[in-house]
């Protein structure tokens, strides 16, 4: 935490509504998890956030056991908590389980798909892969993606389940889909065209194929870590 630096931190910047502190300091703590400023088993003492951030204690409360309701936070102990760590069995499992939701939601979706959704969709996807120049706004496009099928369908709290997996995919430390964005983008499209055609078997495929790559990408990840200089005895 330490690390973090002072201008990430500006209150005049991030700070400007004082009237809605509590979301404000919410929403700049979640991005901080989110982005890895604040990995996977640190300790964030409550009193050391808010003088950091120049806050005081209730706001900065308030925004924990939301992050703690959210999975992104534990608590140690009454004034301290810490960034959840997750392991690898949860993070596989949580995988599997978003093959299975995440195909359940494009059955149910395609049915009732409408054109201008879909190019909504579409259409962000080729800002992101345009425009975007580091993690978080291709991060947030995800969410938007991978819950945009079971919002669709009209099942708010499958996209709600499958969103706090996808936050247990970025706290896990080794996955880091930053570096193949372009594969990623791809794979998306496939799903988009695939759901454009109405072709529910062919957008699952596409779906499932794209979540496959994500795993094998973070046991390629696993395997470099084990073994870094790539000796094969």
């Amino acid at each position: 935490m330490e690390q973090t630096s002072q201008a990430s931190l500006n209150v005049n910047r991030l700070f400007v509504k004082p009237a809605n502190l509590g979301d404000q300091v919410y929403e700049h703590l979640r991005e901080l998890i989110l982005s890895r400023q604040f990995p996977g088993g640190v300790e964030l003492p409550e009193g050391k956030l808010a003088d950091r951030l120049q806050v005081s204690r209730t706001p900065m409360r308030e925004a924990l056991v939301r992050l703690i309701g959210e999975g992104l936070l534990e608590r140690t102990n009454d004034r301290a908590y810490r960034v959840r760590a997750v392991s690898t069995r949860e993070f596989f499992e949580c995988m599997q389980l978003r093959e299975l939701l995440e195909c359940f939601a494009i059955d149910k979706a395609i049915p009732v798909l409408t054109d201008d959704k879909l190019a909504s969709l579409r259409t962000r996807l080729h800002e992101i892969s345009e425009t975007a120049k580091d993690d978080m706004p291709h991060w947030t496009y995800d969410n938007q993606f991978h819950s945009f099928f079971a919002l669709a369908a009209g099942y708010q709290a499958l996209a709600e389940t499958i969103t706090r997996m996808r936050v247990v995919a970025r706290l896990f430390r080794i996955s880091s889909p930053f570096h193949r964005l372009a594969e990623i983008d791809s794979e998306h499209l496939a799903i988009i065209e695939a759901a454009e055609r109405r072709d529910a078997e062919a957008a699952k495929t596409a779906m499932l194929r794209h979540l496959r790559n994500l795993q094998d990408d973070v046991r390629h990840a696993i395997a470099a870590e084990t073994n870094p200089s790539g000796y094969v005895g």
